[in-house]
């Protein structure tokens, strides 16, 4: 009976906060009636303070706020809705849209193509960017925040459905759910950051879309690719993607991936692959990444192959290599990687080991075919098991995977000119600053701190 009470005083509470956040709302001068007054193809630029919302933009328009100007909405429905082609939004809060998931309230829905969004801030809204049917806009410098909600209640800080060639560039997105790209094909996700949120990035049905020099930061997921061939991921920050499904990258039956250069830092799991790749006669090309200081480095969900590893470092991951519902990872290609626990010579001198790079599975073996022994992965009983089943094994182990030419030496260095995908020559960027190089030796001091964006 008490709990019912507090229930309906809740209830009651957060009912008379909406309704007075309205009337505020509601006593506000109007923005629409600016928009409506507005001549198409002109600057609107209103005097600084706080108008009511929502407002629909069905012509193009130059709305600059100046950093100055706020839209409230009072708690009902999208901010701002852009129902046009060629207007721009900027330099303006936009808050306290509606709390509709099915109406995907938000603090800007864009239903048109060549607009630009860009030096916004949008908080206390359900969605941040909502982008539909949309093409060849660009969403820029934007700062995000949701509703003081529960995780999965939350809105997506940006989302792209059935939206092609559009760049998402420069934003960040704090404390909201997912960033989401779904059917959408041939987009640029650049220098973006996320902390806070659910998955910092998620693919789905989505082709031929470039994700680079992204920072995520401690959301349960990194970047996840399901079912969307011909990506390039390269130059992303990811750290601190933790808990049981915590993942830097991963992939579920895609294809014709390219994972290049990038930082995968204390994560449960640094990447993860299930059915990858899918298609026939494909494969999928992880390149010059750093993978350090996670619980499994690389996770394999069963024996599958195509997947080529080359130039990759592996440091201090408590399991480099884990296969859950197989036997073995050597039926992908594992070449010039470098291995901290490499246990060979380098008598030569030519920076690659003498003898392969083996991985063989020992009594670890248990948390792979148990999953609720997994949670006894790291105690000191299985680590003496396995210890002396190194020793003196009683069976003949299972080789996990070989690297015939094992890298001896642990440097990261971005390559000055990577690879670029088709049509992005990115000599339209706004603002866009110089590559960083990585530095050539690393410690585990050095990436905490850069993990922990403390450069």
């Amino acid at each position: 009976m008490r709990s019912c009470l507090v229930h309906r005083c809740t209830l009651l509470l957060v009912a008379c906060l909406l309704a007075g956040t309205a009337a505020r709302a509601e006593g506000l001068p109007s923005f629409q009636a600016l928009v409506d007054a507005a001549e198409p193809n002109t600057t609107l630029s209103p005097p600084a303070g706080t108008y009511a919302g929502p407002v629909v933009v069905d012509k193009p328009l130059d709305i600059d706020g100046r950093g100055e100007v706020t839209i409230d909405a009072g708690g009902r429905g999208t901010v701002v809705l852009l129902d046009t082609d060629g207007a721009t939004l900027r330099g303006l809060r936009l808050t306290n849209s509606g709390n509709s998931h099915n109406d995907l309230d938000a603090g800007v829905q864009v239903r048109g193509n060549f607009n630009v969004v860009k030096d916004n801030r949008i908080d206390n809204a359900l969605f941040g960017i909502d982008m539909q049917q949309s093409e060849n806009n660009v969403v820029r410098r934007n700062h995000i925040t949701s509703k003081p909600v529960d995780l999965g209640v939350r809105g997506d800080a940006i989302r792209l459905w059935y939206s092609f060639h559009n760049k998402i560039e420069d934003n960040e997105a704090i404390d909201s759910r997912d960033i989401v790209v779904w059917y959408s094909r041939d987009n640029v996700i650049r220098r973006n950051k996320a902390s806070g949120g659910r998955y910092s990035l998620h693919f789905m049905y989505s082709q031929y879309n470039l994700v680079e020099e992204n920072d995520f930061r401690g959301n349960s997921v990194g970047i996840f690719l399901m079912y969307s061939d011909s990506v390039i991921v390269r130059r992303n920050h990811i750290s601190h993607a933790v808990g049981a499904a915590g993942v830097g990258i991963g992939f579920k039956e895609t294809s014709d991936v390219d994972i290049a250069e990038n930082e995968i830092l204390y994560c449960a799991t640094g990447l993860h692959l299930d059915v990858s790749p899918y298609q026939p006669d494909t494969t999928n090309r992880i390149r010059g990444n750093l993978i350090a200081y996670n619980g499994i480095g690389i996770q394999f969900l069963n024996d599958w192959k195509g997947n080529i590893f080359e130039d990759n470092l592996l440091k201090g991951n408590l399991t480099q290599v884990a296969v859950l519902g197989g036997k073995t990872a050597k039926r992908n290609t594992w070449n010039g990687n470098h291995w901290d626990d490499y246990a060979g010579f380098d008598r030569d001198r030519d920076g690659i080991g003498d003898t392969p790079h083996e991985q063989y599975a020992y009594a670890d073996r248990i948390w792979m075919d148990v999953p609720p022994a997994r949670f006894f992965k790291g105690a000191p009983m299985l680590e003496v098991l396995d210890f002396l089943e190194r020793l003196a094994p009683f069976t003949s182990p299972d080789l996990l995977l070989r690297d015939e030419r094992p890298l001896m030496t642990a440097e990261f260095q971005l390559d000055e000119h990577p690879t670029g995908m088709v049509g992005d020559t990115g000599a339209d960027d706004e603002d866009r600053p110089a590559a960083k190089s990585k530095p050539a030796k690393l410690d585990s001091l050095e990436l905490l701190r850069r993990s922990l964006g403390r450069d």
